[in-house]
């Protein structure tokens, strides 16, 4: 059963030039508390909360997360109506990992104060750089500046579990500013670091006007080397890499986005948000209008939706996308109760060139990542498990992954 949400804020000031989230633009001078969209938003999301269905057995949340959008733009009030709703129907464990997105300039001490007297514990600051023709490149509404009041805000509200996300490869950058940027990230010694490479999607403002390796981008030879620096960097300072983007201290990994790469169950509320509950993917839609008449449909019909159960050969393919994000990577025994030793032995094969490149690793372990040293070879074991290596392989992950996921869709009937 599920016992993580995730709650979708759409809310931005301004939309970011790599941006093709599911967002509505407010302007500069709206918050929750001033603005009747995101005030009629609230109503409709809470009405999808009370209608969800809940087991008279289900466990009590251990994550909630808000993101967006930009969440910090709710009113406190509007928060403590969420989460109000979310507790109600489904209950929050007194451990729970509460999350918010927060972005620099969209929030005063009396937000912080509010969120956490709501609940909140754990906050996700958008910088994404340090260097102001940067930030403005990228269409971004804070500057150098405002970070730092950020985390001084952070500090007087006695916030200390809190993430820094950073993305690399945007215009404008070199290697030096990056390798300045990770080395104020490291001084401002966050809980945990996300490092994200852009990704130039289409119809968003940068594919309109810039090309993927051409100036004012770096180059792909450049986009590769940062992120080299920053597994250096931030492994040096104490940080475990735990995930293909994210750094974390010891015992201060994302709770929630675990949920995720371990494809485990979760809930999603709001525009654009995605559920993945009982084996079924159910996906919102992306507009303020198509979501309130998804709402109504919802509500008329129990909490129910049409929506397909995914096949066992499905959710292993998908289950290995995902797990092969994680440092300890992936498991191979639910891989061959559905595929069986042809599975294996078409995987094996598959990944075989990966393994001597010494992208891929292979674990002769269980249950857990152990230790032990690796084993090349090109046979597989339901007992395995198989992993990136760091960061080579993570470098290289969308050729592994791909590589592997051909494999096995092609022994579906």
């Amino acid at each position: 059963m599920a016992t993580s949400a995730y709650i979708h804020i759409p809310f931005c000031r301004r939309r970011c030039f790599y941006c093709d989230f599911a967002i509505s633009v407010v302007g500069n001078h709206k918050r929750g508390d001033t603005s009747g969209t995101i005030r009629q938003y609230i109503d409709t999301l809470i009405a999808e909360i009370q209608a969800t269905p809940v087991a008279p057995e289900a466990p009590p949340l251990e994550t909630v997360f808000f993101g967006g959008g930009t969440p910090s733009l709710l009113a406190v009030s509007q928060l403590e109506r969420i989460l109000a709703a979310i507790h109600n129907r489904f209950s929050i464990a007194p451990t729970a990992e509460l999350s918010i997105e927060m972005d620099p300039a969209t929030f005063e001490l009396a937000h912080i104060q509010g969120y956490q007297a709501a609940g909140i514990n754990r906050v996700s600051l958008g910088v994404q750089d340090f260097h102001d023709d940067v930030l403005a490149a990228s269409g971004r509404s804070h500057c150098r500046s405002d970070i730092f009041q950020a985390i001084e805000l952070l500090h007087r509200a006695n916030i200390t579990n809190f993430s820094l996300d950073l993305i690399s490869g945007l215009p404008h950058q070199t290697l030096e500013t990056w390798q300045d940027s990770l080395a104020q990230a490291v001084a401002i010694n966050p809980t945990h670091l996300s490092q994200y490479d852009l990704i130039v999607e289409p119809k968003t403002a940068f594919d309109r006007y810039l090309t993927p390796g051409e100036a004012p981008l770096p180059s792909d030879e450049h986009t590769a080397q940062m992120y080299r620096m920053a597994q250096v960097t931030l492994s040096a300072s104490g940080y475990e890499h735990y995930e293909i983007c994210n750094y974390a201290k010891a015992s201060f990994a994302a709770r929630h986005n675990l949920t995720y790469w371990q494809s485990q169950p979760c809930y999603g509320f709001g525009m654009g948000a995605t559920s993945y509950l009982n084996h079924q993917r159910i996906d919102r839609p992306r507009t303020q209008s198509t979501y309130r008449q998804w709402v109504t449909q919802f509500i008329h019909q129990g909490g129910r939706t049409d929506d397909p159960v995914i096949p066992p050969t499905e959710q292993v393919l998908e289950s290995l996308m995902v797990g092969l994000r994680l440092k300890q990577g992936i498991s191979l025994q639910n891989l061959y109760r559905v595929y069986g030793e042809r599975g294996l032995v078409s995987l094996a094969a598959a990944i075989a060139p990966h393994i001597q490149s010494q992208w891929l690793i292979i674990d002769p372990t269980a249950d857990t990542f152990g230790e032990q040293s690796p084993l090349h070879t090109s046979s597989l074991k339901p007992t395995d498990r198989i992993r990136l290596s760091d960061p080579e392989g993570f470098l290289m992950s969308n050729v592994v992954i791909v590589d592997a996921f051909n494999a096995l869709e092609a022994l579906q009937p």
